[in-house]
């Protein structure tokens, strides 16, 4: 078993300050896999006051001294690779292959893509008279969830970090791990002291103190709706800035001229990745009217397919994070049955075979209506409700009826009416066809936050802007 006591403070490994603990239960066993100190103000004080110390120096370097920073710890990553994604598969309980394919490629693919917009980025900019100057906006505390570890670190940290901003990370606890293997590579990259800091523990011992601290300039937060509000609330009394990429239930429009097959059988294995624990997932399959019956028959066989178990093996899912995920996942599947809606595959419980371990069994629902529990509310689990729509129009109406605004996509053929629908969705990443993009900015509208991550627009919030008025003679 993992034992951590020490925090990475200063461009030390120091111990916490107190003596509480906490454990990290891997979800597939059920069993304790490791245990860490437990953060508290004090160790949130060391942790700022390192990083402020650092900012002078950090700050004032240039581009191509931060770039190679970056690459330093692009090539210490690369070396770690496999640890990362090992504790990715223990502690959060992601497939290996998903944990050492696309978990752990996301966090090299933020870190290429930064670099590759840092080497160009325009830090100054004349306009007129008027130099415009942005500048880092000082010591940042990144609050980090447990379902994408390190593509939610990467998209605060190296941003950050190449702004000139210094940082104090504090992940998840459900699944530390990963953080603390960052905080080892940016040891071995040699990160100068302060630059990044390393703390772990829970919402209240150390999100808290961390959010309202009075010497943190900004803090960046993805996970839930309500504790995005928490955190807000924290923050106001300082005027930090806050960033914060929270819920969603976001739709997946599928068109008439689609192949409604294909389209329904990667949306459903889409939707299940990581065992639907993706805050953009597309939850709300729309599906028009005359045609639902092939979608929902498409949809059982997609669901059907996929395979549960221990993640270490070869399977599609493995479990879900936590008994208390589970058992809110269970209650909406029953919830869904209750309110009227057509169970097409899965059910509650755990999946045939399986007695341990916090496994769902892959869900479908037809027949749901968008005033349904299981249509409004944010499930995380592998749960897909399908909808029916009568015209584009209504297909848009169902859309956009909701509290969330984080995600969406268009499924068809006509790329000039897929571009249309996009347009009229109300949220901040909508793709077409299922398209990926580094470079696209993403956040959300609504509960589901504000402030944008990924490619450029990852740069813009860690940013203060300065105009310096007859930087130039007039007419300059």
């Amino acid at each position: 078993m993992r034992e951590y006591s020490k925090f990475y403070i200063g461009g030390a490994w120091t111990e916490a300050a107190g003596a509480a603990k906490f454990d990290v239960v891997n979800p597939a066993t059920e069993e304790v896999c490791a245990r860490y100190a437990n953060g508290s103000g004090d160790d949130v004080d060391r942790a700022v006051a390192a990083a402020r110390a650092a900012f002078p120096a950090w700050s004032a370097t240039t581009v191509a001294e931060r770039i190679e920073v970056l690459r330093a710890i692009g090539d210490e990553y690369g070396k770690r690779a496999g640890d990362l994604a090992a504790a990715l598969t223990e502690e959060m309980g992601a497939p290996a292959a998903l944990a050492n394919g696309f978990q752990v490629d996301l966090g090299a693919g933020h870190l290429n893509t930064v670099i590759e917009i840092l080497d160009g980025f325009a830090f100054e900019e004349q306009r007129g008279a008027t130099l415009v100057v942005k500048e880092p906006i000082g010591v940042c505390g990144l609050i980090t969830p447990w379902n994408w570890p390190l593509n939610q670190i990467a998209v605060k940290v190296f941003p950050a970090l190449g702004a000139g901003c210094t940082v104090v990370l504090k992940p998840s606890e459900q699944s530390p791990t990963t953080g603390q293997i960052f905080a080892e590579i940016f040891d071995a990259a040699g990160v100068p002291s302060g630059v990044f800091n390393l703390l772990q523990g829970d919402g209240p011992s150390v999100g808290v103190p961390l959010s309202s601290h009075p010497d943190v300039d900004l803090v960046s937060f993805t996970g839930s709706t309500r504790a995005g509000i928490e955190i807000a609330r924290n923050a106001a009394p300082s005027v930090k800035r806050v960033i914060q990429e929270l819920g969603g239930k976001s739709p997946n429009i599928v068109l008439d001229d689609a192949d409604l097959a294909a389209n329904v059988g990667i949306a459903v294995a889409t939707l299940m990745n990581n065992s639907g624990q993706t805050c953009s997932a597309l939850s709300r399959m729309l599906i028009p009217r005359a045609r639902m019956d092939e979608a929902v028959e498409a949809a059982r066989a997609a669901a059907d397919a996929l395979t549960v178990g221990d993640p270490g093996a070869d399977v599609a899912l493995g479990p879900v994070v936590s008994g208390a995920q589970f058992d809110k996942i269970q209650a909406l599947i029953q919830k869904g049955i209750d309110e009227g809606a057509t169970l097409v595959a899965g059910g509650v419980g755990r999946p045939d075979g399986l007695s341990k371990g916090f496994y769902v069994r892959p869900t479908v629902f037809a027949d749901v209506t968008n005033d349904m529990t299981i249509a409004r509310e944010e499930i995380f689990g592998p749960v897909l409700t399908i909808l029916a729509y009568d015209s584009i129009d209504h297909a848009v109406e169902i859309a956009n009826d909701t509290e969330y605004g984080l995600a969406g996509n268009v499924a068809g053929t006509d790329l000039e009416l897929a571009r249309s629908v996009a347009r009229r969705i109300r949220a901040g990443w909508v793709s077409i066809n299922d398209a990926f993009d580094f470079h696209c900015p993403f956040g959300g509208y609504r509960k589901s936050g504000n402030g944008r991550e990924w490619g450029e627009f990852g740069f813009h919030d860690y940013l203060e802007i300065k105009g310096i008025l007859g930087y130039a003679p007039d007419g300059a």
